[in-house]
């Protein structure tokens, strides 16, 4: 027995270490680089807003509440509102309005309604009017209640 450790060849620690540690960062590159995608696919803003609330207001049926929450990760700025494709006056608050991460607005719209129809409200807005960015759009369709 002792005739075969004696003549067998092994490799040497200095090249074992050398090669475990090769193999350690290779393992932790690919991990670092994992998440760091993952990062920032979580980091990227995301703009987004929702009507949570709308009132059809009974007196003279001519004012529409729309509750509108940033629902995104970033601020946004409504610039305009329309109803049935009709851009529409904002009695309160003045556009443009600005929405923080989280936060909700009413905005208060003068319109003649009528019971028992079908509306059609788009909200468009912003998320960096100063960079030119593009305007986005929030639709949603709402039935008046009836009288």
């Amino acid at each position: 027995m002792e005739k075969l450790f004696k003549n067998g060849k092994a490799m040497s620690p200095v090249v074992a270490s050398i090669i475990l540690i090769a193999v350690a960062v290779a393992v932790s590159l690919a991990v670092a680089a994992w998440m760091g995608a993952l990062t920032f696919t979580f980091t990227n803003p995301t703009y987004e807003i929702e009507i949570t609330k709308v009132e059809f207001l009974a007196i003279a049926r001519n004012l529409i509440g729309l509750t509108i929450k940033n629902t995104g990760t970033s601020w946004v700025e409504v610039i305009s509102v329309r109803i049935n494709n009709e851009w529409q006056g904002i009695t309160y608050p003045v556009l443009p309005l600005s929405i923080d991460v989280g936060s909700a607005a009413v905005l208060n719209i003068t319109y003649t309604w009528m019971p028992q129809y079908n509306y059609q409200f788009d909200v468009q807005f912003t998320y960096n009017p100063q960079e030119g960015k593009a305007y986005l759009d929030y639709y949603k369709d709402v039935v008046a209640p009836s009288a």
